[in-house]
């Protein structure tokens, strides 16, 4: 009897625990879902509620200021429009912009657009598809084309009038009606206690105006008057572009960009319309003969004229003729520019010569440089890879048949040359980044290749 009222005690012991338990379990879960729906309905308060002092809030204005409406604005607005943010788009000039920059759409770029759903902007401006490079290098040429075989057959470079691209972007972005594009000169950023709330700009008209939003986007161009107000970049100008356009002439090689590696720095030749062929020529430092007083058509006949493949030469000289010159400042050159423009270090035109004759392999050893250029491959280790990969061939066909000790110097000083180039490219970018980009969060780096 004694045993039976024992386990009838512990029992009751036991129950009344774990009852305990359940109910303090019950109650912080009550207290969670009260203080949750409370917090809910005060995110709603505030979401609905206007600051009433001249500033929009989140009902009455926009979500986003974008200033700027070239490539990078228009596409963020259509984006953020179809998201269904209320982006505002101030532009200085909505006329159709003649430059000679951004007329070659890189296939990586197309798949973008496909992503954004802008891909119709390069239907109706004359586009031409572009399926690769040729290059041409003293009387020698070789094609290298994009490997594109996992791809859709639409999948290609384009190539275009930028002016038209743009033009065609920003009609697809104010299509949308939570998109306003306006044109207006942003003068300044609206500040409080560090915070940018806005801009302040003036209208076509000449009205001084304020715009206000959660979030303002600055992307407007390399001659922005606001980037300095946001940071202080260190801007290389190694040399200038200088355009002109060739018509009705066949190039080489249809439907490919045209890189030679002329003396002292690359011409490059693409189509931009069905008859028009655009010519760059990179001129080194940053002041360029004077196109007024006759000297950059005489620079153009006598130093790069001859250097120019046999079957453009007459429409190049056509071209300088009708004096439609255009220039422009290059600040993209990085390691290609470096590697392709001549020099007169002869272990940098070792390795100039080196990456003609790696590319001119054919096989991995063209499609991965390629797949790089293009865009359709994002990882920054390949570029280590391979541009290794040309110091070592170089060092290797100088050395044979037989090494010297002209050639063993000639072949450190072309590793080093090479080593001089990519390792501030990494250090810029950052050695995680370079080398281990899987553990780079997300927000860091670009989405991955589908």
């Amino acid at each position: 009897m004694v045993m039976l009222l024992n386990q009838y005690l512990l029992g009751g012991i036991v129950a009344s625990i774990l009852g305990f338990l359940l109910l303090s379990q019950f109650s912080r879960r009550g207290k969670k879902n009260k203080v949750s729906n409370e917090e809910k309905m005060a995110g709603e308060v505030v979401e609905m509620t206007s600051s009433g002092d001249g500033e929009c809030g989140s009902r009455d204005g926009p979500d986003v200021v974008v200033v700027g409406a070239g490539v990078a604005g228009s596409a963020l607005a259509y984006a953020l429009g179809k998201d269904g943010q209320r982006v505002h788009v101030i532009e200085r000039d909505l006329t159709e912009p003649d430059r000679i920059v951004g007329e070659l759409l890189q296939p990586g770029g197309y798949l973008k657009l496909i992503e954004l759903g802008l891909e119709d902007c390069v239907d109706e401006i004359d586009a031409q598809r572009v399926l690769g490079y040729a290059l041409f290098k003293d009387g020698k040429d070789t094609k290298l084309s994009y490997p594109l075989e996992e791809y859709h057959s639409d999948v290609a470079g384009r190539s275009f009038h930028n002016g038209r691209f743009i033009q065609r972007m920003r009609e697809k972005a104010a299509s949308l009606p939570n998109v306003q594009l306006e044109q207006g000169t942003v003068t300044s950023l609206i500040e409080e206690n560090g915070t940018v709330k806005g801009v302040s700009y003036k209208s076509k008209s000449g009205e001084e105006l304020k715009a206000y939003a959660p979030l303002t986007i600055v992307c407007d161009g390399c001659f922005s008057n606001l980037r300095r107000v946001l940071c202080s970049p260190k801007v290389d100008v190694p040399s200038c572009f200088v355009g002109l356009v060739l018509e009705n002439c066949e190039l080489p090689y249809p439907n490919h960009g045209h890189v030679v590696l002329a003396d002292p720095s690359p011409i490059l030749f693409y189509p931009i319309s069905s008859t028009e062929v655009r010519c760059l020529v990179d001129v080194p430092g940053q002041k360029v003969p004077s196109i007024t007083n006759g000297e950059m058509a005489k620079y153009l006949k006598t130093v790069v004229a001859p250097q120019v493949p046999a079957k453009l030469y007459d429409a190049f000289i056509s071209a300088i003729l009708r004096k439609p010159v255009a220039s422009t400042i290059n600040t993209l050159a990085g390691a290609l520019y470096k590697v392709f423009s001549a020099s007169p270090d002869q272990a940098r035109n070792e390795m100039r010569q080196a990456c003609f004759d790696y590319l001119s392999l054919g096989g991995v050893f063209s499609s991965g440089p390629v797949a790089l250029l293009s865009g359709l491959n994002p990882r920054p280790l390949s570029l280590v890879c391979h541009f290794f990969a040309v110091a070592i061939y170089g060092v290797g066909r100088l050395l044979l048949p037989f090494p010297s000790p002209k050639k063993l110097w000639i072949g450190a000083r072309l590793i080093s040359a090479a080593s001089g180039i990519i390792f501030p490219i990494i250090k810029a970018e950052g050695v995680r980044q370079m080398f281990f980009p899987a553990t780079v969060p997300a927000y860091y780096r670009a989405p991955p290749v589908k």
